[in-house]
């Protein structure tokens, strides 16, 4: 990770920290780079949530990117995976997504893609980045050479609309009832669509956005609203987004919370019935649940865990050809589909198996085990500090000495956000809180 790329790209404050004149900069060091030396115009894509802030940082990217001689397609708001997907489809030379996900509307970010739709490895995000701070010139073409404004007379987005839709059908919807959580985010005009295009009857909240209001008190991150929704409306499924959409979180027909780990375990033993998943594994992080883990093992699918961050999991599956993974907080990469976490299209694929096999969500998911898990996160000043600090680190060893077997530590930086996050977890509920708390507890002392 480096000063400015994070597991997610690059994100801050908006106008504060990630501001225009940043950006600006940002994307011509970050144009003339993905342009290569091919010989064809290049042309970029670009896509937004629906953040107040998310205007001012495209305008400042757009005016980067034309500035190197390279074209730009805005997308509008659109999700990140729609993104991905479209600039494999389209060849473009690279995509750009404005947003900070599930943060709070102060933040904002910029995700990059290659040509291939996949987030940029860290080597060339390194590249970027050195290129930024040590002020590289970057070439200002004249005349024809500038880059244009591409306006296309029928929206890209339709495609990708259609696309995802195709990979339900022949399948119908109609027998389920579904709320869904749009987050006020990328995901509250095409999801609702494209459930009711598969004939599902579709009740929608939090899908208003004003520019402010994106992941307040909603989607994925604050499901409480639509467990309340799906129960008074006696739904099926309820699922929840986050703002660029390219996270889900379920809720069954008791109300009860379905993460990531749970939707995995669904669809993998759905894929593995019809002979599909790839070598009978599934790609995880470390963050995952060691429940879920036993749930699969017992079943005979194993698991393969990596780093956290979907690209880092993509990364995995094409190593061993695996088709699953994902992460606990509902990034899923069904790489038949995609090339990166998808909430809407991971939704439509959970829909589908209840959809083909009648069952209730609750039924499927009522063997998983769910070791008690405590997650903590820690506001620091600076996280580079926690890499230094050896009271920490040799505080955490003989907390996990102390616990040994029976559970597991795992205190990383984020990649997204000034934080520390803390995870415990055992079987033993106790131990597993108070070792949390006391691992957050001296972080705080050492490093907020």
């Amino acid at each position: 990770m480096g000063q400015l790329f994070g597991t997610d790209g690059i994100r801050g404050i908006a106008n504060q920290e990630l501001t225009p004149e940043l950006t600006f900069d940002i994307a011509r060091h970050g144009a003339a780079i993905l342009k290569g030396d091919s010989g064809e115009r290049p042309f970029i894509l670009i896509g937004k949530d629906t953040r107040i802030s998310s205007d001012l940082l495209e305008t400042a990217l757009i005016s980067g990117i034309l500035s190197v001689g390279v074209d730009v397609l805005p997308l509008g708001v659109v999700s990140t995976p729609a993104v991905s997907y479209l600039v494999r489809t389209m060849k473009a030379t690279a995509g750009v997504m404005i947003s900070a996900s599930h943060n709070s509307s102060e933040y904002n970010g910029i995700k990059f893609f290659g040509s291939d739709g996949k987030k940029l490895p860290d080597a060339l995000e390194d590249r970027i980045e050195e290129a930024y701070f040590s002020k590289i010139e970057v070439q200002r073409p004249i005349k024809g050479q500038v880059g244009k404004i591409i306006k296309p007379a029928k929206s890209p987005v339709e495609e990708y609309f259609k696309y995802v839709v195709s990979t339900v059908r022949p399948v119908s919807l109609s027998n389920l009832k579904i709320v869904l959580d749009c987050a006020h985010g990328s995901a509250y005009q095409l999801a609702p669509k494209m459930f009711a295009e598969l004939g599902a009857e579709v009740r929608v909240i939090n899908a208003q956005p004003d520019g402010i209001n994106i992941n307040h008190n909603a989607g994925s991150l604050h499901p409480e609203k639509l467990q309340k929704v799906v129960l008074e409306e006696k739904a099926n499924l309820g699922l929840a987004f986050d703002g660029d959409a390219d996270r889900v979180i379920a809720v069954s027909e008791f109300g009860e919370v379905i993460d990531g780990d749970h939707i995995m375990a669904v669809c993998a033993l759905d894929l593995m019935r019809k002979e599909r998943l790839v070598k009978n594994t599934v790609v995880a992080t470390v963050m995952s649940n060691l429940g879920f883990e036993k749930y699969l093992l017992e079943r005979g699918i194993n698991l393969l865990r990596a780093k956290v961050g979907d690209r880092y999991v993509l990364e995995e599956m094409e190593k061993g050809d695996y088709s699953l993974g994902g992460e606990q907080s509902g990034h899923i990469i069904f790489r038949e589909y995609a090339v990166t976490g998808d909430g809407i299209l991971t939704g439509l694929q959970l829909a589908k198996v209840l959809a083909t096999t009648g069952k209730p969500l609750s039924f499927l998911t009522n063997e998983i085990p769910r070791y008690p898990q405590v997650l903590i996160n820690v506001p620091v000043r600076d996280v580079k500090e926690y890499h230094n600090n050896e009271r920490i680190a040799k505080y955490l060893e003989s907390m996990q000495e102390r616990m040994g077997s029976r559970g597991r530590v795992l205190v990383r930086p984020s990649g997204t956000e000034p934080l520390i996050r803390v995870m415990v977890e055992s079987l033993n509920e106790e131990e597993t809180k108070e070792v949390a708390e006391n691992i957050a507890s001296l972080i705080q002392k050492e490093l907020s």
